[in-house]
């Protein structure tokens, strides 16, 4: 099985939020893995659209492009 990930990815068990939009409340999420390029993460019950914005902390938010999603997981690429 060939690896096409551009970086490496660590695997966390990180608490995060997911905004989904302008205006929207965010939700609770878990990353769990993160690369320099993105994040899997865990997300119960969330519609994910095809960009949304990850909030690690109040000062450390970044803006992601979704690439895969099977079941409650999902992948997104970092595209700030």
């Amino acid at each position: 099985m060939v690896n096409r990930r551009k970086y490496e990815r660590r695997l966390c068990r990180r608490i995060a939020k997911i905004q989904c939009g302008a205006g929207t409340l965010p939700r609770d999420c878990t990353v769990t893995d993160i690369s320099e390029g993105g994040v899997k993460v865990v997300a119960e019950q969330l519609e994910i659209p095809p960009e949304f914005i990850i909030i690690f902390a109040p000062d450390h938010a970044r803006h992601c492009r979704l690439r895969w999603r099977i079941g409650c997981e999902f992948g997104a690429e970092f595209v700030d």
